[in-house]
C-alpha cells in the first residue's frame, strides 16, 4: 500500500537511528505544533521500529560509524518501499552522511540542521556567532562548522561529556561572544530548559524541526535526475551509447557524472523485422522495459535504436516520464549545425526507412530525406544484419565496404550531410567528422553522439524542448473516475465504476 497519499494525509518517515528519544519529541512537538495551526494537518507518520536483532547489534553500532549509516540507509529503504515520499532524520550524528544518503535514496530526506541555520538566519538576522552545544564526535568531525560555512555563519562548538556539564558549556560559550545558542545533540536538545536562563537566545532544536517538517515545501524532492537506458537494441550499440553519455559529460571526478540505469533487454524483437512484415511487434516488450526503468526510479528514457522510434508514441502516451526522441533531437541539430542545408543523406535500415520517423521529423524542420538506391540500400542492410555485419561483431572488412558504396551513392546524389542513422553504423566511423571519396565530402552526423549530449544537458538541468509527437491516450476510464473521486474526496466502489463504464 503506497502510504504516501492515505485518507488524504500528507505522509513522512521517521527514523530515529541512535536517537529513539529525539524521535519521540520531535513526534510530540509536531502533534502541539499541528494543533495550534490555523490550519490543522492530517498526518500519517510511520516511525522506524528495530528488530530483534537491532537490538542486539546496537552495543556494536556506534554513532557516526558504518554500522549506522548502513542501519539508516535500511530503514530509508523500508520507507521507500512502502511508497513514503520524505523521511525525517532527527538524530544528528545521523547528519554525518546526509548527503550521502540523499544521494542513494528517492526519498526526501529533510535535512534538520539545514532547517535549525535557516532558522536562526530568519530569527536572528543580526547573529554572526553561534555556539553549539553538541557531541564530543561531532565536535571533532566539525560537522555544524560544514553547515556554518554554507550559511555565513561562525560556529563555535562544544563537545559534552555529559548532561551535568551543559550550564558550564553555556556560560563558556556566552563568553565567547556567541549570539546565540544551538543544542546539536539529543542529549542538550532534550535538557536546554534545566540550564535556567542564559545572556543570549536558545533555540529550541527539535521544536524547529517539528515546524519545518510540517511544511509542505520541506518535502519536496530536490535530488540529481537520472537517466533511464533501453538497452540491448543493440548491445554494441547501448555500450556505444554510454561510452559517449561519459565522453560528453564535463566531469572531473567520478561524481560530477550524471546518474544512469540501464534495462539491457536484447530479447526484444527485431524492429525492423516488424516493419518490414516478417517478425513480431516489439511494442510491449520495449513498454516493459520502459516501464521498468520508470519503476526504478528514472526521471526520462533514452532508446540508443533509431528504428525503435517506430514504435514510441503509444508507449510514452502511457508513461509517467518522457522519452527523448532521438529523431526530433537529430534534426534540431541539424536545422542548427547546417542552416543552408536542405537535403540530408540517410543511412538506415529498411524499418527505419519504412517507417518514415526520419523523413517526418526532417520535414518539419525544411530539409528532404535522401536515400540510397535499392540495390546499395541492399548493401546498407548487409553491413548492419548480415553475417559479417556490424550486429555480428565485425567492424571491419565487407561491412565497411557496404557502407562506404552507399556512400558513395549518396555523394553521387551531391549531399552535403550524411545521417549514420543506425545506432551501429557509428561503430564503423568511430571519431569521423567527415567523409571525402571521388573529390567529393560530405559531413557525417551520429544521432547517438547527438542524443547523448541531449541527455547529457538534461540531466545536468536543461529544461526538455517542446517535442512534437502523437497525442496521448485518454486514460482508462477507471482512472478517470479515481482521480474525480479523489478530487471530491469520496469513496470509490465497484458501483460507481460500473456506472462510470457504462456511460
Amino acid at each position: 500500500m503506497n502510504t504516501s497519499s492515505v485518507m488524504g494525509r500528507r505522509a513522512l518517515g521517521m527514523v530515529g537511528g541512535t536517537a529513539r528519544l529525539a524521535c519521540v519529541d520531535v513526534l510530540r512537538k509536531m502533534h502541539e505544533a499541528n494543533a495550534t495551526a490555523r490550519t490543522f494537518q492530517p498526518l500519517n507518520i510511520g516511525v522506524e521500529r528495530a528488530l530483534n536483532s537491532e537490538r542486539r547489534e546496537a552495543d556494536f553500532c556506534f554513532p557516526g560509524s558504518a554500522g549506522h549509516l548502513l542501519r539508516i540507509f535500511d530503514a530509508i529503504c523500508d520507507f521507500e518501499q512502502r511508497g513514503v515520499p520524505a523521511v525525517a532524520l532527527p538524530c544528528f550524528e545521523s547528519h554525518l552522511f546526509i548527503d550521502e544518503l540523499q544521494q542513494n535514496t528517492r526519498v526526501v530526506i529533510v535535512d534538520m540542521i539545514a532547517a535549525l541555520f535557516a532558522h536562526i538566519r530568519q530569527r536572528h538576522p543580526l547573529a554572526r556567532r553561534v555556539g553549539v552545544l553538541t557531541s564530543p564526535m561531532l565536535c571533532e568531525r566539525r560537522l555544524f562548522e560544514r553547515y556554518g560555512e554554507r550559511a555565513c555563519i561562525e560556529v563555535v562548538s562544544v563537545g559534552l561529556e555529559s548532561v551535568g556539564a551543559l550550564r558550564a558549556a553555556c556560560e563558556w560559550l556566552v563568553a565567547q561572544g556567541v549570539d546565540v545558542l544551538l543544542p546539536g545533540s539529543t542529549d542538550s536538545a532534550l535538557s536546554w530548559r534545566r540550564v535556567g536562563e542564559v545572556a543570549v537566545p536558545v533555540v529550541d532544536s527539535f521544536s524547529v524541526y517539528a515546524q519545518r517538517l510540517l511544511d509542505a515545501d520541506a518535502l519536496q524532492p530536490a535530488r540529481q535526475i537520472k537517466l533511464g537506458v533501453v538497452g540491448g537494441v543493440g548491445p554494441a550499440a547501448t555500450v556505444d551509447f554510454l561510452h559517449k553519455v561519459v565522453r560528453n559529460t564535463p566531469a572531473v571526478r567520478d561524481q560530477d557524472h550524471i546518474k544512469v540505469v540501464v534495462e539491457q533487454n536484447p530479447q526484444i524483437p527485431d524492429r525492423t523485422d516488424y516493419l518490414t512484415g516478417k517478425g513480431t511487434d516489439p511494442t510491449l516488450a520495449l513498454y516493459a522495459t520502459c516501464r521498468k526503468l520508470e519503476n526504478s526510479g528514472a526521471d526520462f528514457i533514452a532508446i540508443p535504436c533509431n528504428t525503435a522510434h517506430a514504435f514510441i508514441a503509444p508507449i510514452e502516451a502511457r508513461l509517467r516520464i518522457p522519452i527523448v526522441n532521438m529523431m526530433n533531437v537529430t534534426a534540431d541539430y541539424l536545422r542548427a549545425a547546417f542552416p543552408d542545408v536542405d537535403r540530408i543523406g540517410v543511412l538506415a535500415t529498411n524499418g527505419t526507412i519504412a517507417s518514415g520517423v526520419y523523413r517526418k521529423a526532417l520535414e518539419a524542420r525544411g530539409m528532404a530525406e535522401v536515400l540510397p538506391p535499392p540495390a546499395l540500400q541492399a548493401r546498407v542492410t548487409n553491413a548492419i544484419y548480415g553475417g559479417c555485419g556490424v550486429k555480428a561483431g565485425f567492424t571491419n572488412g565487407e561491412c565497411v565496404d557496404d557502407i562506404i558504396a552507399a556512400v558513395e551513392s549518396l555523394l553521387f546524389q551531391q549531399v552535403e550531410v550524411i545521417l549514420l542513422a543506425c545506432t551501429e553504423l557509428p561503430l564503423l566511423f568511430p571519431q569521423a567528422a567527415s567523409v571525402t571519396r571521388n573529390g567529393r565530402t560530405a559531413h557525417l552526423v551520429d544521432p547517438t553522439d547527438v542524443l547523448a549530449k541531449c541527455c547529457v544537458e538534461f540531466a545536468r538541468g536543461k529544461p526538455f524542448a517542446a517535442q512534437t509527437t502523437a497525442p496521448r491516450e485518454a486514460p482508462p476510464v477507471e482512472y478517470a473516475v479515481l482521480a474525480q473521486h479523489n478530487e471530491r474526496k469520496t469513496a470509490l466502489n465497484a458501483d460507481t465504476l460500473l456506472s462510470a463504464i457504462a456511460r
